[in-house]
């Protein structure tokens, strides 16, 4: 008898335990780029390739490395797409500019050329707010100086505005 009490008294306490302090799931809040601030970003890079006579392919991809947003202007050769694919998809998985690949291969580093997912040539840059990576930028077309500095002229006019 005392067994089944003790059983009892134990189950009691347990119930009591669970309602009491329930175990919730903790999830992670953060900022999550939109279709809407791509299309900006991607405005901001037409109009400076614009301002430069330059022909891009300028794509912006999420924090998982998705297409969100891909626009190549006129006469901006085919090649240029899948490049700047790359480079937004290098920029937000290591979280750098590929620039700072490009400088490092350039420098004799050329095992950075073995990374798997990692195109060393500038024109990739992550998309960074409040401390968060949303996304990338990649833009494809010009020499890679020149789409770098569209990538850098974009996303510094987006984050002005934002």
């Amino acid at each position: 008898m005392k067994r089944n009490q003790l059983v009892l008294i134990l189950s009691v306490i347990l119930l009591m335990l669970i309602i009491v302090f329930p175990s919730h799931a903790q999830f992670a809040t953060k900022k999550a780029l939109t279709l809407e601030a791509a299309k900006k970003i991607a405005a901001f890079a037409e109009s400076e390739a614009q301002k430069n006579k330059w022909t891009m392919v300028i794509v912006i991809v999420d924090d998982g490395g998705n297409v969100m947003y891909l626009e190549r202007m006129d006469n901006t050769q085919i090649g240029s797409i899948e490049v700047a694919i790359q480079k937004a998809k290098t920029a937000i998985s290591f979280k750098r500019s590929t620039k700072s690949f490009e400088e490092r291969a350039l420098a004799g580093r050329n095992v950075l050329l073995a990374l798997p997912g990692a195109i060393p040539i500038e024109g990739g840059l992550p998309i960074v707010v409040d401390g968060q990576f949303l996304g990338a930028l990649g833009v494809s077309g010009g020499a890679s100086d020149q789409d770098g500095a569209v990538a850098k002229a974009a996303l510094d006019a987006f984050l002005l505005h934002e």
